[in-house]
């Protein structure tokens, strides 16, 4: 929102310089506590005279981004109390909401899109300011949606529908063959052991060694489809990238062109989403002591 920073002026007067987004009302504000404070406009800031400066304006801007909250909160409040959102999964509390679901990959993310929602681990919910209502009522169709879907009732039920079907085989040989973590590989261009990379059904993994043992090909269909293999494919073996390895990984370069083989380099977005997935992995092995 705003910067400020230790400098002097022309003539080495102390002081520091101080820019914020334009705003009438903030500038007024501004200039009544700091009236001796100066435009300049060679640096597109303001020039505050005297040695703690840049302290003044950093309380000032503190106290600003303060009082902006409270407005947005109260009107969030008043359009919460004109509109409201009714749902057995959203609670209106003194100083916000709080948005309680069972567990859904969609309400994760879609409340990862509502600005200063955050997650009480303790609580098990979501907490929302009120100046995020707006937003949340932009996604709250969707995370209703996800929340019904994922009621204990409903789950038990299309397991119930699916048991036995080709469809829940498929899952279940899917599931199996994720859990003994290999990965057809081509012998002539085996990726870097111990540094993540990208592939298509696994998401971003760090390869660990390669024996050469020949792919079977009844297996390929069913889990490995979408991986262009040859006939003399080997298995690879691979574990979950850890977060400190993700953070040290250089993505692929901005506009380069994305192979789609069997590994590449992964993209920033892709490292972003495969960061949050460790992060989160590594919580819960903190709160397990696993």
């Amino acid at each position: 929102m705003s910067d400020s920073k230790e400098t002097s002026s022309g003539n080495d007067r102390p002081g520091a310089t101080a820019a914020f987004p334009y705003d009438r009302m903030t500038v007024e504000r501004f200039r009544r506590t700091f009236p001796r404070a100066r435009w300049n406009d060679d640096l597109k800031a303001w020039f505050v005279p005297g040695k703690i400066a840049a302290q003044r304006f950093d309380r000032w801007l503190q106290r600003e981004r303060s009082q902006t909250e409270t407005h947005a909160d109260l009107k969030g409040r008043d359009a919460f109390a004109f509109d409201p959102i009714v749902s057995k999964y959203l609670l209106r509390l003194d100083d916000h909401l709080e948005v309680v679901t069972p567990y859904s990959r969609t309400v994760v993310d879609e409340m990862r899109e509502v600005p200063f929602a955050a997650w009480d681990g303790d609580r098990r919910a979501w907490t929302v300011p009120y100046r995020s209502y707006d937003a949340l009522r932009r996604h709250w169709s969707r995370i209703e949606e996800a929340a019904i879907r994922n009621e204990p009732e409903q789950r038990k039920k299309r397991r119930e529908a699916s048991r036995g079907s080709e469809k829940e085989r498929a899952a279940r040989a899917r599931a199996t063959e994720r859990r003994r973590r290999r990965y057809p590989l081509d012998p002539e261009n085996l990726p870097p052991f111990g540094r993540p990379v990208m592939t298509s059904t696994y998401g971003v993994v760090v390869f660990v060694g390669c024996d050469g043992e020949p792919v079977d090909p009844e297996i390929i269909g069913t889990s490995y489809a979408d991986v262009p293999i040859s006939s003399d494919s080997v298995w690879g073996q691979w574990r979950p990238a850890t977060l400190a390895e993700l953070v040290k990984t250089w993505p692929s370069r901005p506009g380069s062109k994305i192979e789609h083989g069997i590994w590449r380099q992964p993209t920033i977005d892709e490292l972003r989403v495969a960061r949050k997935t460790a992060a989160s992995r590594e919580r819960q092995r903190s709160s397990t002591g696993a």
